[in-house]
């Protein structure tokens, strides 16, 4: 018989997003953030899974080896459009230019999720692909939309929680997965390691 895992019984998110932070608090779970430390990958050979599983895991890790008795969640979301990931906007003009190619087409948000338990022998991963279909926009419409966000801490540019719904027109799959962390698919491998949500059942 393989080896049992040690039980976990704390969970620290390995990131300083107020996107994942938010969903996991309003999701009923009790953590610490952890910031990871890391220069994130940025390859435009690898196919979208394995680069943001990747960079998951290298934030996994980082902060895992800090905390080994913990479970650490580490997360890397991208945009792709045509295979090809777009990542956080330098500034304003690049981040008007990104939402000029995403206007009128439909991209993919995929999102890496790494669970890093050192002491348990935890270590696993997943992704999840999110179809997004962006309104078409007129120059003035993404200037204004631009003035109602901070779209140079966000893959793509773009925020689907902070007034979305000006550029989105359709979103096919997971909704929390375009915010930065599928929440259905978390909390599933979250409870099969042990770790439980405070929210109150709907039963």
């Amino acid at each position: 018989m393989p080896p049992r895992t040690r039980a976990v019984r704390s969970l620290i998110l390995a990131s300083q997003s107020p996107r994942r932070v938010d969903l996991l608090q309003k999701a009923g779970y009790v953590f610490e953030t952890i910031p990871a430390e890391v220069e994130e990958a940025m390859d435009d050979c690898l196919a979208p899974p394995e680069l943001t599983c990747a960079n998951a895991t290298l934030k996994a890790r980082h902060v895992a080896r800090k905390r080994p008795a913990a479970l650490v969640l580490g997360a890397d979301t991208l945009v792709y459009l045509d295979g090809r990931p777009l990542g956080k906007p330098a500034g304003m003009e690049e981040a008007a230019g990104m939402i000029t190619s995403l206007a009128g087409r439909t991209h993919q948000v995929c999102t890496g999720v790494a669970l890093v338990g050192e002491e348990a022998g935890i270590d696993r991963q997943f992704h999840v692909i999110t179809d997004v279909t962006f309104r078409s926009l007129t120059e003035t419409q993404i200037r204004d939309y631009l003035t109602k966000i901070n779209p140079l801490d966000k893959a793509g540019g773009y925020a689907a929680q902070d007034h979305g719904s000006i550029v989105i027109e359709d979103v096919a799959g997971s909704w929390t997965n375009v915010v930065g962390l599928p929440m259905d698919e978390v909390a599933n491998h979250l409870s099969a390691l042990g770790i439980l949500s405070n929210a109150p059942s709907d039963a």
